[in-house]
């Protein structure tokens, strides 16, 4: 088995390839949802965790322009874009850096982890040892099990649940 993968993955240094970012988007904008006024734009708005968020699940913090501090603020089509494009830009990052072959899973096994580390972050997701492992050695099941094993699994249930179904589904690819 330990020889297969090393094949396997030297096969794959040839194929490397970074997942579809406008499906990621499209995953993203479902499971984070998106909070819109009556006019059909974009506003910010209290998370569930109370803390001021707009566009796609992007976080207000100090770094941003203080009008958008408040909630029910119109937020601009190009600075949800903007704000996006820097969060995956960080996403990608840390997957990279938790998976140092992030660039070589299924574009499916990318979809699942960087959907998990948009909503976790870094500091947490790094925190899934076990299913780090699962997807490190391809076993899609023990790595689905590790998903289950978690808060965060019943802190976001649907998401969750959707996230471990497709990672069961590539039980059999490699």
């Amino acid at each position: 088995w330990e020889n297969y993968l090393k094949q396997h993955r030297l096969k794959l240094e040839k194929e490397s390839k970074i997942m579809n970012i406008e499906q990621l988007r499209k995953e993203l904008e479902a499971d984070e949802g998106v909070k819109k006024n009556d006019k059909g734009n974009h506003i910010t708005y209290f998370c569930s965790e109370n803390v001021v968020t707009g566009g796609i699940g992007h976080m207000i913090t100090e770094w941003d322009d203080e009008k958008y501090l408040q909630v029910d603020v119109e937020i601009p089509d190009e600075q949800v874009s903007a704000w996006f494009d820097k969060d995956i830009e960080t996403v990608i990052k840390d997957c990279e850096k938790l998976y140092d072959d992030f660039n070589y899973l299924p574009e499916e096994a990318q979809l699942i982890i960087a959907n998990m580390m948009f909503n976790l972050g870094y500091p947490r997701l790094s925190k899934f040892v076990g299913m780090k492992s699962g997807v490190d050695n391809r076993d899609w099941n023990k790595a689905a099990d590790e998903m289950i094993d978690s808060n965060w699994y019943k802190q976001v249930p649907n998401r969750a649940g959707r996230l471990v179904k497709r990672m069961r589904a590539l039980h059999g690819s490699i």
